[in-house]
């Protein structure tokens, strides 16, 4: 349910502000909206569907749909073993209508600010005053891109994975795809197949056995975190939420001998780039699946950005600004936190942590 957003410079006032829209922003509004306080969600995205809306064409989960719900209601059967994109972000329009929260979209959040007795959340046309704000800004707007030499000079195309969409417009050019993660393997598994492709990562891939998906990896995070809770230690097996899973594309490239990787050149030139042994190669593209960092600038105001990027947290509380949670960012918020199932862990224990304060504040 959408609600408008005022023409006007206006004042609200509300118990707690959720900024973003996205899984994250979803999975602990739905733990809030049996309480007793007021809250607003705040999407910078025009319609439903966080970052997923700006994922590339191919693009599929690799869990199945049974393992890649939020808290509350789970993803109907697609038909098909991995979700695409589109039918994750029908998922989450439609858990976002199902529930009824109050979101204003669009509205890009520029800071937050400390009152004293509350927040202010600032956006171009209208401010919030709440008593808590939870951050579920997500990553996708902040890419990285690793610093090279030269990387002025390159006359080719460059594209972050973020802005990706197909393989079409590479088709028959010589393209760098660099990083050694699952969004670095499927979208070489594709453009590959149209385009001479060099797979370039800091180390050699690692790749899960064609039997582990998302399924596994979810239930070892699991093992991980009720470890911490109890205060042990576990050994675990190879394999992490960043190591390749084998979904069918990655299973074609693989059979066509696509998968090899190289280590990473040392800088660039005008028409490529020069590798460590001080070979050359022409590149007419790079396409740079290189990760995000948390996109946190709005909260720049609060001073509460370490110089890692990040915010110093108590679970997911902010140490220096106590109103302040942060949620879906990746390990740093929550073990698998990143993730359509793993996030309900965080977001549930995010919202108790809230009603409690809201309740002896």
């Amino acid at each position: 349910m959408d609600t408008p957003v005022m023409d006007s410079t206006d004042t609200d006032s509300t118990d707690i502000v959720i900024i973003g829209g996205g899984q994250a922003a979803l999975s602990v509004a739905y733990y809030l909206r049996r309480s007793k306080y007021s809250f607003v969600m705040l999407d910078a995205e025009q319609t439903p569907g966080g970052a997923w809306l700006h994922g590339w064409d191919s693009l599929r989960l690799f869990s199945p749909s049974t393992w890649s719900s939020l808290s509350g209601w789970q993803m109907p059967p697609t038909g098909e073993t991995y979700p695409s994109r589109d039918q994750v972000v029908d998922y989450l329009r439609h858990y976002e209508s199902r529930y009824e929260f109050p979101v204003q979209r669009p509205v890009w959040v520029s800071a937050v600010n400390n009152l004293g007795d509350r927040l202010e959340v600032v956006s171009e046309r209208q401010q919030w005053r709440a008593r808590v704000v939870i951050s579920a800004t997500g990553t996708w707007r902040n890419p990285f891109i690793p610093a090279y030499p030269g990387a002025d000079l390159f006359q080719g195309a460059q594209l972050h994975s973020a802005h990706y969409q197909s393989p079409a417009p590479f088709a028959g050019q010589k393209v760098l795809v660099v990083g050694g993660g699952n969004s670095g393997a499927q979208i070489l598994a594709e453009v590959s197949r149209v385009a001479d492709c060099t797979w370039v990562t800091t180390s050699e891939p690692i790749f899960l056995p064609d039997d582990v998906d998302g399924r596994v990896l979810f239930q070892r995070a699991t093992d991980r975190w009720k470890a911490a809770q109890e205060g042990r230690e576990i050994e675990q097996p190879v394999g992490g939420l960043g190591d390749v899973v084998m979904v069918p594309p990655v299973k074609e490239a693989r059979e066509r001998g696509a998968l090899h990787a190289v280590r990473p050149f040392t800088r660039f030139t005008a028409n490529g780039v020069v590798w460590a042994d001080g070979t050359g190669s022409a590149v007419d593209a790079v396409i740079w699946c290189t990760g995000f960092r948390p996109a946190l600038a709005h909260l720049q105001s609060l001073g509460v950005i370490n110089p890692d990027g990040k915010v110093d947290l108590a679970g997911t509380r902010s140490l220096q600004e106590p109103r302040l949670w942060l949620l879906g960012y990746g390990e740093w918020t929550g073990l698998a936190s990143a993730t359509l199932i793993g996030v309900g862990r965080s977001a549930r224990a995010t919202a108790e942590e809230i009603i409690q304060y809201l309740d002896s504040a």
